[in-house]
C-alpha cells in the first residue's frame, strides 16, 4: 500500500510492532491507524480488540469515543457560518448570549472567598476558537476557578436538567480564569461555541454539524451516541490501572455513549470511526474540499490553521499540557498548530495542525508533506477519580517519531 507514496514498508512494519506491544502486554486493548499521503492511503493497520473481554477484534466499523476531537469538527461547522457572514471573529459573545455581557475574572482568594474584577474586554468569538476566553473546566483540578465549576455541578458532566443554553448562562456567571485574550486555557470554550452554532444556524448542534460537515463528507458514523444499530460496534472504554498501568475496563463511564447525551458537547461529545475521521482529515489536507465537495474555502482553512497566539502568551488551565503555551506549538481556530518543529522536538513540518481526545485518539495534518494520520484507541487517563487531558503512555509522541522515520521520500 506504500508504493510511490514515500514510505518504507519495513519501517511501517516497525511502527506496527511497536504499538502491538501495547496490546500484547495489556496497556491497550486495541488500536487502529490510518496514514494518507497525497490523497491516497499509505498505511492501514490495527491490533487487538474493540472489546477485549468479549473477544471482539478492532474492525473498520469500530466506533470510538473521540472526545476532544469533536472540537475541530465543531470549529469547522462554525467557520462555515462565518463564510456565510453570520458573525465576525471579533464579535462579542454577548451579542447572542446576553449573560456574557458582564463577566468577571478571578483575581485572588479561596473557593469560599473569591475576589473578582471586571473583564477588561468582552469574550469574543475569536477567544472561543483559540481557547483564550478564560473559560476552564471543572475536571482539570488546577485552580480555584476549576473548583467553582465543580461546586456548580460541572465536573465530568453537567447538573441534571442542564441544556446547552443554560450551561452557557451558568458558565457566564462563574469567574473567568484570566482576562480574555491574555492566556491560553483548555476548557469549555468550544461548548459555548456550539451554542453559538445553534443560534447562528437556527438548528440544534447535531443537525448543524450533520448538515455542514459530516453528511457532506460522508461521515455517516460520526454521531453523538451509539444507537441500537451501532451499539455492538462501540469500543469498550478502559482506564490505566494506577499501579500496573494496564488497561482496566471502565463501563460506568463508557456506557454513557450508548444513550443520547443530555447536553450536546461541541467540546467532546462525538463518536466516530477511523474511515470517517480520515475523511475529515483528508478534507483539511485538501484545502477544505474532498471528492468534489467543498466544506470550506482554502483561505478560511489557512486562517484556521495559522497560529493566532502571541509569542508571550501564558498557558493556564492546561491539565496535562504543561509547556507555555506548548514549546514550538501555537493554536489556531480549533487546532493546535506547529510553529517551530525544532522547539517542539518533532520531525513534523511547520504548519502541521492537530488535536487529540481524552481516550488517546489523535490526528494530525501535515500540509507540507501532504500527510494525514489518524490513530484510534480507548484509554481514558484518570488521576484518582478525575479526568486528566494527557496520556498515561507516550503514544502520540512515539507515533510521530515512528511515522516520520518511515517517511523516506
Amino acid at each position: 500500500m506504500s508504493g510511490g507514496l514515500g514510505f518504507d514498508r519495513a519501517r511501517l512494519d516497525r511502527l506496527d510492532r511497536h504499538f502491538a506491544r501495547y496490546v500484547e502486554d495489556g496497556r491497550l486493548a486495541g488500536w487502529q491507524l490510518a496514514i494518507t499521503r497525497r490523497g491516497a492511503t499509505a498505511h492501514l493497520s490495527s491490533c487487538g480488540f474493540r472489546d477485549r473481554e468479549a473477544g471482539s477484534p478492532v474492525a473498520d466499523d469500530t466506533l470510538w469515543r473521540v472526545y476532544s476531537m469533536t472540537k475541530p469538527i465543531a470549529s469547522v461547522a462554525a467557520m462555515t457560518l462565518w463564510e456565510e457572514g453570520a458573525f465576525a471573529l471579533t464579535d462579542p459573545v454577548s451579542r447572542w448570549i446576553p449573560s456574557f455581557a458582564d463577566v468577571r475574572v478571578y483575581h485572588r482568594g479561596s473557593v469560599d472567598d473569591v475576589v473578582t474584577v471586571p473583564a477588561i474586554e468582552p469574550v469574543r468569538v475569536w477567544h472561543l476558537l483559540t481557547h483564550t476566553s478564560g473559560l476552564t473546566a471543572g475536571f482539570l483540578r488546577t485552580s480555584v476557578v476549576d473548583a467553582l465549576y465543580r461546586r456548580a455541578g460541572y465536573d465530568m458532566g453537567s447538573p441534571e436538567g442542564t441544556t446547552l443554553a443554560s450551561l452557557c448562562d451558568d458558565l457566564a456567571r462563574l469567574p473567568l480564569l484570566f482576562q480574555p485574550g491574555t492566556a491560553w486555557g483548555y476548557g469549555a470554550s468550544t461548548d459555548v461555541l456550539g451554542r453559538l452554532v445553534e443560534i447562528w444556524s437556527g438548528q440544534s448542534l447535531d443537525a448543524a454539524i450533520a448538515d455542514r460537515v459530516t453528511r457532506p463528507l460522508g461521515m455517516a458514523d460520526t454521531v453523538w451516541h451509539a444507537d441500537d444499530a451501532r451499539a455492538d460496534r462501540l469500543a469498550a472504554l478502559y482506564v490505566p490501572d494506577p499501579v500496573t498501568g494496564l488497561a482496566v475496563r471502565a463501563d460506568a463511564i463508557g456506557d454513557r455513549a450508548l444513550s443520547p447525551p443530555a447536553v450536546l458537547s461541541a467540546g467532546g461529545g462525538m463518536l466516530s470511526t477511523l474511515p470517517d475521521y480520515v475523511r475529515f482529515t483528508r478534507m483539511l489536507a485538501g484545502g477544505g474540499e474532498l471528492d468534489g465537495v467543498r466544506v470550506l474555502a482554502p483561505r478560511t482553512l489557512r486562517l484556521m490553521t495559522a497560529n493566532h497566539l502571541a509569542a508571550d502568551l501564558r498557558a493556564l488551565s492546561t491539565g496535562g499540557f504543561t509547556n507555555a503555551v506548548f514549546d514550538g506549538v501555537g493554536f489556531g481556530l480549533g487546532f493546535a498548530v506547529v510553529v517551530d518543529p525544532v522547539k517542539a522536538r518533532t520531525a513534523t513540518s511547520p504548519g502541521e495542525h492537530h488535536w487529540g481526545g481524552a481516550a488517546g485518539t489523535v490526528f494530525w495534518v501535515d500540509p507540507v508533506e501532504e500527510l494525514t494520520v489518524v490513530f484510534m484507541t480507548q484509554l481514558l487517563h484518570l488521576a484518582g477519580s478525575h479526568l486528566v487531558p494527557s496520556e498515561a503512555h507516550p503514544i502520540r509522541a512515539r507515533l510521530r517519531q515512528l511515522v516520520y522515520s518511515a517517511l523516506v521520500a
